[in-house]
């Protein structure tokens, strides 16, 4: 993958201007049969399988697939099969691109599941907005987005850091220091975490941003040791994760009095690293593996059962998983002549579904889901203790950065 913002950028614009030249204009918009023909139902499957993201989206994946295979094996949707079509588009967003027109264009997808990180879902948008298709992101995400096209089953910042970041300030103090990957996810959380902290009277005092696929963070831990914050708030996604908290163990630094607080840190990431790395730090997510429930439960054992007696499950596998059964609930209301994109998604609008993390629900004004945060710490076993969990489910706001727009069905308002 390419490793600094100004390449991917460049792919990005590059593919989104490659949409507007590179095919025809072949959609029918009257093509619903054609979407459910001979009792079968195809989708979209766009999870990296090679490169840099690959830790985390062969994962995503495996979710996705196992959600399908379930619902087939429990009769399908009204009797049709489901039949994902899987494409690797290796960590690249232009790629992501390429291969989303041919999902859309070539294979007829109603819909497509996809994606682990913005770059690569800015770049595929274009694509669906066009060719009004519609496309599943089941990762925590930074928000400021009002596609129409677009389900977002991921955590938004309000859902993620409202209670942790207070939380946080609380426990272990005011001086932060902001470490992320250098692309929009990690600046756009941490434009909120700044508008948080400074409601709180802490400070930020340093804010660094690495290479995606970066591994060499001697100088940041030595900006660690000496600045001595008492809170670092990490948004550093893929490997580089690995490659942060095994060098910070290495270098003797206590997450007693210098935790590191994260985003994006799953289940998924620690078992890469190890637990003695992970231990002690803090994530903030909807769902942990260790969540009691009977559902996930369930979710644990048949994924496990499926892939591996060593694999975990993890908050965007978690999403991943019931966001396929979110689209399968909306397919159900749909005579099979009305199957088409825009059709499930007026459908999924208020949809709710007992997922592993709780019962969840798809907001109908912004096409954002209802979700149950959470905050955990890594433990030496691989797994996370939950600390602190919402009362209730937390309704989604994209846009609570910036208090003066909103996210409505008509589309983005000013306030």
């Amino acid at each position: 993958m390419n490793n600094n913002r100004r390449t991917f950028l460049k792919a990005g614009a590059a593919a989104g201007a490659f949409t507007l030249v590179g095919f025809p204009h072949i959609w029918s918009k009257n093509s619903s049969l054609a979407y459910a023909q001979g009792g079968e139902i195809k989708v979209g499957v766009l999870f990296s399988l090679t490169g840099t993201t690959a830790i985390i989206e062969e994962s995503l994946n495996k979710a996705t697939i196992m959600a399908i295979e379930e619902i087939n094996a429990a009769g399908g949707v009204n009797g049709m099969k489901i039949v994902p079509v899987i494409e690797d588009p290796a960590s690249d967003p232009a790629t992501f691109a390429e291969k989303a027109r041919k999902l859309v264009l070539s294979d007829k997808c109603v819909s497509v599941f996809g994606s682990y990180t913005s770059a690569s879902r800015k770049a595929v948008l274009p694509v669906f907005e066009k060719q009004e298709n519609l496309f599943w992101y089941p990762t925590l995400y930074e928000g400021r987005e009002c596609s129409k096209n677009v389900i977002y089953t991921g955590a938004v910042p309000n859902q993620q850091q409202d209670d942790f970041v207070p939380w946080l300030v609380e426990k272990f103090g005011k001086r932060w220091y902001l470490i992320g990957s250098n692309y929009i996810y990690p600046k756009e959380e941490n434009n909120y975490v700044k508008k948080l902290l400074a409601g709180l009277g802490a400070e930020v005092i340093a804010e660094e941003y690495v290479p995606l696929g970066h591994s060499e963070f001697s100088s940041v831990i030595n900006k660690f040791r000496s600045e001595k914050p008492n809170v670092i708030f990490s948004t550093v996604v893929g490997d580089s994760v690995v490659a942060l908290h095994r060098q910070y163990r290495a270098a003797g630094l206590d997450p007693a009095t210098m935790p590191m607080a994260s985003l994006t840190t799953s289940e998924n990431e620690v078992a890469a690293m190890g637990g003695d790395a992970a231990a002690g730090h803090f994530t903030s997510a909807p769902y942990f593996m260790v969540y009691d429930s009977p559902e996930n439960k369930k979710f644990v054992e048949a994924y496990k059962a499926r892939w591996g007696s060593d694999k975990v499950t993890h908050f965007v596998s978690e999403s991943s998983y019931f966001q396929v059964y979110l689209f399968s609930q909306a397919v159900a209301k749909l005579a099979a002549s009305d199957i088409g994109p825009l059709a499930i998604r007026d459908a999924v609008k208020g949809e709710q579904y007992k997922a592993p993390q709780g019962l969840v629900k798809v907001e109908p004004s912004n096409l954002h889901c209802w979700l149950r945060p959470k905050v955990g710490q890594a433990q030496s076993d691989g797994q996370f203790k939950i600390l602190k969990q919402s009362a209730d489910w937390v309704e989604p706001n994209p846009y609570s950065a910036y208090p003066d727009q909103k996210c409505t069905e008509e589309g983005l308002k000013q306030i």
